[in-house]
């Protein structure tokens, strides 16, 4: 699902470019790997980098080549010690495995010392997501006053309407929404294109934003969202808008664009409890990663059940 956290924990950012000049230079030509042969996302690549610095770090002067699964455990242990959680170290290690694969295949290392390397267990963490009163909330009232507030109620819309990551709504070009079909075109993950419905309300917001475009984006660039230099917008300004928004229809909470996508998927399955259509709406190369929603789900059934059932009640309460 659309980045990954950056420092999951009470640890600053590393920055790349505190490291010593052959460690950032070891770095640059594996964030080049991955962005030119592995073609991943730009956010995806940022949060590479950032795992990998945290790794360079840690082992100071001690040649990769010469690290070992007992030195893998115990930067793990010191990251867990220091406040980061288990799903955030099991992160670093999956993007630890992955960067000593490429020394491996470079012929920088002859082993990968962070296969088998397990994190600590910590709890389940669900996402979290809207309830359908708050999406209305989010979504209607109010009539948008100049076309950055329409370009941002069509992103909202488009969005939650169809479970979009916040990379993949950025990368949309004008000739990726057909409006006839009620489809929109997206490029998600390495590179794999789906297609996903796009709600009647989401349709009439992009509509109108397309009628302003004009006013805002430069006549060469073909992005369907552009910012205030008319050009593509970046993920940094949707996340602002998103939020901003949130808080002009008075939500009370951060919202981020991935809660949109929670929401989606959580408010489909909850209608049509057809978890594989999830599945490929959001571009999930396995169903294990849907199968989150399946608890959310089964969070709302419960809550409904415990506040509409009289034995429920009663079983609370007393007899």
């Amino acid at each position: 699902m659309r980045s990954r956290p950056r420092s999951g924990g009470a640890l600053p950012a590393e920055r790349p470019d505190a490291l010593p000049d052959a460690a950032r230079a070891l770095l640059a030509r594996f964030v080049e790997y991955l962005a030119s042969e592995r073609r991943l996302a730009r956010l995806s690549v940022d949060a590479y980098e950032h795992d990998v610095s945290r790794l360079l770090r840690l082992a100071g002067d001690a040649p990769l080549a010469g690290l070992t699964p007992v030195d893998i455990r115990r930067f793990a242990g010191r990251l867990h010690g220091q406040g980061l959680d288990g799903r955030t170290i099991a992160r670093l290690l999956s993007a630890w495995r992955s960067f000593f694969r490429w020394l491996v295949r470079e012929r920088l290392s002859d082993a990968n010392p962070a296969l088998g390397v397990k994190p600590p267990k910590s709890g389940k963490r669900l996402p979290k997501v809207l309830s359908p009163d708050e999406a209305a909330q989010l979504l209607d009232g109010g009539t948008p006053e100049t076309p950055a507030d329409l370009r941002d109620l069509a992103m909202l819309e488009l969005l939650y309407s169809s479970g979009l990551r916040r990379a993949e709504l950025v990368s949309l070009d004008l000739g990726d929404v057909r409006a006839a079909d009620a489809l929109v075109r997206v490029t998600g993950k390495g590179s794999r294109t789906r297609e996903v419905p796009v709600g009647r309300q989401a349709l009439v917001a992009i509509d109108a934003w397309l009628k302003v475009r004009p006013q805002m984006a430069r006549p060469d660039c073909p992005a369907l969202f552009v910012g205030a230099r008319g050009g593509r917008i970046s993920d940094r300004v949707v996340a602002t808008r998103v939020d901003r928004w949130a808080k002009r229809r008075g939500l009370g909470q951060h919202l981020h664009p991935h809660m949109l996508r929670h929401s989606f998927a959580s408010h489909v399955l909850q209608s049509s409890g057809d978890l594989r259509a999830v599945q490929e709406m959001l571009g999930h190369a396995s169903i294990a990663t849907t199968q989150v929603y399946t608890h959310l789900d089964f969070q709302y059934l419960a809550k409904a059940y415990d506040a509409a059932h009289p034995r429920a009640r009663m079983g609370k309460g007393g007899k």
